[in-house]
Formats: structure tokens, sequence, C-alpha cells
């Protein structure tokens, strides 16, 4: 996974990585050269008293220097650039694939697992990129180049190298084989922590209501503790990597001067010769150690790359037709045909053969018992889901044959949990209809009966709202929600539930004030209160998913045992007539 990923994703910066490839070949072999001629100074200036010689080859050591910092810093920019790129098309090609997925994906993955692998999985990824563009590219140039050299130099102790390199490279796999499922595990925790953490900060309220500081402390204590105690034990598993490496380069560097005496006792090598075999173990040692310094960073980042690719190849189950219907006849009829829908996996269907016309000018209400598949059937309007069985029509033409923005064009949804955006009332409401005018907006704030607490905000249309409107009360944030649907004038409304927070005589009202503004439109309400729909046009009753009654408020009173229990749960006898 991880190879494919960074196959897809780098092929667009080819021309920047060949740059890294030129460039960190290019400061190798100047660093390679290095130790050579520091023994040709030793052996041809020093020993001989020769001070132009070691003049002359000091300042080509300096060039060479210059050379190596100027080709190892562009290396770095290069690859500095393609990382960052590489990671902000990963994070635009996940943010993406999630905008399209339905509500069913969005409930496979979860949230928290969402947010925390397009910016912590990304991350590993990209720092893995970034390390292999300024570390793992010059590693096997200088560990072969440095192999090559050594054995120039000196080639009676290259037995050294051939014993300590397969040492630490066994060493290392050892080390590595075991941390692998320690990082799957802890990008697994961090999955955890942050949907407990975000769960608490969301419920903050509820929390602080029944006096629940202590256990959701203690419960983010567990969590905490869990991904504590695994990145521990990863941590203990990196810890031995340069300890084993030092361990082995000073072991190596002690057979190099032991044996190396022996030979320069007996004329078979220059005292240069010995430093520069020392200098070139040293750097054959430490590109191993860099290289080693990637495999920390190759397995989390393996894991990343495989949590990555899993959200990038989920396809949404909400598929755009291959000729997708761009234009229909605006009127707003809606159509249900035997309509079903099962989850995947689960033992019996939420919807079971629903029919229903609902058309402009009309409303149609749905009400059931809690559980029963109201808020599943609305959604399959815009095509939250699909519906897996039946087919749900909008002016005589499939929604899943028509253009994903002309269906949601058409339509106004107030969902059963209204959100707003960080923003201000202006540009909530503008989330429906960006080339709104202040009039517009106003006048959608009097139907929804938002007007005097919007005017009465420091600001008015510019007052400033907290994120998932944290900042006003519950009726507020919902008559916000429906001022914003009002502000597209669409030609189908779909109210999820979306006056249960309000009292009586608000709901009352914006009922009331609905009724010219959605005269010629397709009205569908989902409701638990009776009142909220006693005087639609059609009722639409349903049952563990089942259809059980569809009429008017009074011929339901007499043909539909469920809604009449509905009824006298919250009216009296004298109040439903």
């Amino acid at each position: 996974m991880l190879v494919r990923l960074l196959r897809t994703y780098l092929r667009p910066y080819k021309r920047q990585l060949t740059i890294v490839v030129i460039l960190q070949t290019a400061q190798t072999f100047a660093a390679l050269y290095l130790p050579s001629l520091n023994a040709d100074i030793i052996d041809k200036g020093v020993v001989k008293g020769d001070t132009g010689y070691i003049w002359s080859t000091g300042a080509l050591m300096l060039l060479i220097t210059l050379v190596q910092v100027v080709c190892a810093a562009t290396a770095v920019y290069f690859g500095a650039k393609a990382a960052m790129g590489f990671g902000r098309d990963v994070r635009s090609g996940i943010f993406h694939q999630v905008s399209d997925f339905s509500a069913r994906e969005m409930g496979q993955f979860g949230a928290p697992s969402l947010i925390t692998r397009i910016t912590n999985d990304v991350q590993q990824v990209q720092m893995l990129v970034l390390m292999t563009c300024t570390l793992l590219v010059a590693a096997p140039i200088t560990a072969i180049g440095g192999i090559v050299m050594a054995i120039r130099e000196d080639g009676g102790l290259a037995w050294i190298l051939a014993v300590s390199i397969p040492v630490l490279v066994i060493c290392v796999l050892l080390v590595v084989s075991r941390m692998v499922p320690q990082f799957r595990k802890m990008q697994e925790r961090i999955d955890t922590v942050n949907r407990v953490l975000r769960e608490q900060i969301t419920g903050i309220r509820v929390v602080r209501a029944f006096v629940r500081e202590p256990a959701e402390a203690e419960r983010f204590s567990d969590v905490n503790e869990e991904l504590t105690s695994v990145a521990l034990r990863a941590g203990r598993l990196q810890a031995f990597f340069f300890p084993i490496v030092i361990l082995v380069l000073n072991s190596s560097s002690v057979a190099v001067l032991w044996f190396g005496a022996h030979r320069i006792d007996t004329g078979q090598m220059q005292i240069g010769a010995l430093i520069a075999f020392l200098s070139y173990l040293a750097q054959i040692i430490m590109a191993v150690m860099m290289a080693t310094f990637m495999l920390i960073l190759v397995p989390r980042a393996a894991v990343c790359a495989e949590r990555i690719v899993e959200v990038l190849d989920t396809p949404s189950s909400v598929v755009r037709a291959a000729d997708p219907v761009t234009e229909v006849h605006t009127s707003g009829r809606l159509e249900l045909r035997k309509v079903g829908f099962h989850y995947p996996g689960a033992e019996a269907p939420v919807l079971t053969d629903i029919s229903l016309l609902a058309t402009p000018g009309q409303v149609t209400a749905i009400i059931g018992s809690t559980g029963s598949g109201k808020t599943t059937l609305l959604s399959l309007v815009p095509r939250l889901f699909d519906a897996t069985s039946g087919s749900v029509l909008v002016d005589g033409v499939d929604v899943r044959d028509l253009d994903p923005n002309t269906l949601w064009g058409r339509i106004g949804l107030v969902p059963q949990k209204p959100y707003l955006f960080s923003g201000t009332v202006a540009s909530n409401l503008r989330f429906s209809d960006p080339d709104a005018s202040d009039d517009q907006l106003w006048e959608a704030l009097e139907i929804a009966q938002a007007t005097d607490f919007v005017r009465a905000m420091p600001g008015g249309l510019q007052a400033t709202i907290a994120q998932g409107g944290a900042n006003v009360s519950g009726g507020q944030r919902q008559r916000l929600a429906i001022a914003r649907a009002l502000v597209r004038k669409p030609e189908i409304y779909l109210f999820d539930d979306s006056f249960s927070a309000l009292d009586l005589a608000t709901d009352a009202r914006l009922r009331a004030a609905l009724i010219p503004y959605t005269a010629d439109a397709t009205v569908l309400i989902v409701a638990q209160r009776v009142s909220t729909i006693i005087t639609a046009d059609q009722i639409l009753v349903l049952e563990d998913g089942e259809t059980v009654g569809l009429g008017t408020h009074s011929e339901l009173l007499e043909t539909c045992e469920t809604y009449r229990e509905i009824v006298e749960s919250q009216m009296t006898v004298e109040e439903a007539a």
C-alpha cells in the first residue's frame, strides 16, 4: 500500500525528485572523495614535509566541501518541496473522497478516524518522503561507495566490513519486525483517543449536568494510558537502534586500529590509508544508521498508508450516474415507489415497500415511533443513502439518474440535528445561496421566527456564530437552520423533526408563516409532535419500517390504530378532534 500511494501521488514531482537524486549523488561522491584527499595530505604532504602539496590539496578539499554543502542544501530544498506537495495532494485526495461518501461510509469509518487519517496518518507518510529525499537517497550511495573506497585504500581489512555490516543489518531487522505491530496499534489507539475526546468536548454540557466529570476523566485516562503504553513499547524498541549502531561502529573501529597497526608495522599499509579507512568505515556505518533511521519511519508510514488507501479505495454507495440528467421539469413532484432500505449485514430491513406521492403545494407529514425509519426515509430523497429496492423519483426522474448538483439544488434540507458553521449569521444563511441579498436573509429569518434574537445579537447579520452553533440555544439553532433552507427557495422542502426544540407558540407561528412562502413547493415534514402535523394534507404513518396508515388527520384517527395511539399519548380526545 505504501509503495502504491507513493507511486500515485509522487508522479507529478518526478522533476524535483530527479534533481534530488542528482544533487544527493554529487554531494555523496564529494564526501567520499574527501578522506582519500586527507590520506594523500598525510602520506604525501605531512610525512614528506611538502607544505605546498598540503596547501594545494587542502584548497581542493575546501572547494569540494563547498560543492558538497551547496548540493546538499539544494537537494533538501527540492526534497522538502516535493514532500510538502505530496502531503497536500494526499490530504486533498482524502478530503474529496470523504466529501463523496454517503452516510453509510461516514458511519463505517467514523469522524474521529477520518480526522486522524487526514492529519496524523498523512503527516507520517509525508515525513517518510522528506526523510527519504534528505537521508535515504544518499545512504546506499554512501554505503556502496564507501565500501569501494575503503577496499581501494586497503583490501586486507575488508573482512571487517564483511562482518560488521551484516551483523548491524540483522540486528536492525529483528528490532523493526517487532515494531510494526506496535505502530499499527498506536494508530488505532490515536483513533480511540480522538473519539473519546471528541465525545467529551461535544457533550460537555451533558457531562456536567449529570456530574460525570470524574467518570469521564477516568475514561479518558484509560484510553490515554493505553496509547501511552503502546507508544512506550514502540519507544523501547526504537531505543535499541542507536546503541546497536554505536556498538558496531566502535567495535569495528577498534578492530581496524588493532589489525591496521600490525599492517603498518609490517609496511603493508600507510598511516594515511588507515585514517582514510577509519573515515570510510564511519561513513558506511553512518549510512547504515541513516537507513536504520528510515526503517524506524517505514513501519509506521506503512501502517498509515494502509489506512489512507483504505479510505481512498472505499467507493461511495451513492454512485453518480454515467450519463446524469441535468435538466428536469421544475415542479418538485416527489414520488416513492415500493422503496426499501437495508443496511449491509443487518438482520432486518429498515424500510419495506414504502409508496408515497407528494405534489407541489401539498404538505406531507411522516410520523411514527422511534426507530420506525422516518429519518432514513427522508434521507433517501437527497441521496444521503440510496434505496436498496424500489425507486425515489423527482419530477418523474429517478434520483439515481439525476446529476447530484441538479438534485441538491432543488432540495432544502433541515436535518434532525441542525449544524451551523463557524462564521457569522449571514455566512451560515448564504451557505444555501451565496448570492442572496440581506433583504432575502431578513425575509427568511422573519418566516423562521428568528428576526428578534438575530437583531438583538451584536452585529445582527454579522454576529459571530461559533462552530456547531455552540453560542446559540437549541431552538435558535433550529430556526437559523430553517432560515438557511428557506433562503434557497427550493422546489422541495425536507424538515426532519426540525421544530422539536421550539415552544408550541413559536412552532405555530412558524408553520403559519411557512404556508404562503412554500405554497408552490413540495413539503415533507418528519415530526414527533402531532400538533406540528395535524393540518398536513396527508400523513404517512410508519411502524417498524412499514406503512400502516396514509391519509389526513381525521381519516387516520378512524382507520389507523398506531396513529390513534400516538395522538392519544399527546392529546385529549377533544384536542385531537
